[in-house]
């Protein structure tokens, strides 16, 4: 398979974790988009019914769902028993802090405050989620020496956090809210994660890629775009689509020689 052909993924089977969120979706319709039978997994029932909803409403009878959660093996084997195989991953469950200025007192998200118990739940669903899912429904492409799995990262998997986007005037420094240390730590291990089965798996058939977004708009505000379209070259955040043809490519035969990569889609703001 050439030129437009090798993105087809007609009669696959793909598997999105996550995919009640904003991106899940996204990454669900990219996969759809070129022929793939999408299962989306989140925590929720009621949210992935949601987006069953409204993906269904384009993609009909390709696009199913199963509740599971990332955190728990038993959860996950089950999925993977009820499904079948599966060709193509996308793990992309994740728990992205939001910044908020609300809080005029102890800021939490800090580092001195940071609690231990957020530490490892949000490390369980971001990291060890990841692999789960990618030793669970990875082994059996292995074992048919065929399938890719993308971990869908970040930009802040190679740049750190810009704390003066989330800046408060007036705010005394001890209490300014800050992205948390979870987020760029998880982001940055799933590269680790990525390299070492890319190799782990090289002779197996089994690709393994990063997809690292950079700041998508979703109603922000006004002056947070700002301060954030200041630093990317291009001068502004991402659309919520523009990451569809990264997935497409990183998760059909179109990518065949590319293995143990991240592809960093940010808008130029990690080159500067």
């Amino acid at each position: 398979m050439t030129g437009i052909q090798s993105f087809d993924l007609s009669g696959k089977r793909a598997l999105v974790t996550g995919a009640a969120g904003l991106l899940g979706r996204e990454h669900a319709a990219a996969l759809a988009e070129i022929g793939a039978e999408v299962i989306l997994t989140d925590i929720g029932a009621a949210q992935l019914d949601a987006a069953q909803s409204a993906l269904g409403a384009k993609f009909g009878d390709r696009i199913r769902t199963a509740v599971m959660d990332v955190t728990s093996e038993e959860s996950v084997r089950a999925v993977a028993a009820e499904v079948g195989a599966i060709d193509v991953l996308i793990n992309n469950a994740a728990i992205d802090p939001k910044v908020t200025a609300d809080n005029k007192g102890l800021e939490l998200s800090r580092l001195e405050h940071f609690p231990l118990q957020e530490w490892d739940r949000q490390i369980a669903v971001g990291l060890s989620g990841a692999f789960l899912c990618s030793r669970i429904f990875g082994s059996g492409m292995a074992g048919r020496k065929s399938g890719a799995i993308v971990n869908i990262a970040s930009d802040l998997a190679v740049i750190a956090p810009d704390q003066r986007l989330y800046r408060v005037d007036g705010r005394p420094a001890e209490s300014q809210p800050v992205k948390p240390v979870t987020y760029s730590v998880i982001k940055t291990a799933l590269l680790g994660l990525t390299r070492y089965l890319a190799g782990y798996w090289a002779d197996q058939g089994v690709r393994v890629n990063a997809l690292s977004p950079g700041g998508v708009y979703n109603n922000h505000p006004e002056e947070f775009v700002m301060r954030l379209s200041n630093l990317i070259p291009m001068g502004r955040m991402a659309e919520l689509s523009e990451y569809r043809a990264a997935v497409q490519f990183l998760s059909s035969p179109a990518s065949s020689y590319l293995t143990g990569q991240n592809l960093v889609i940010d808008g130029g703001r990690s080159i500067l």
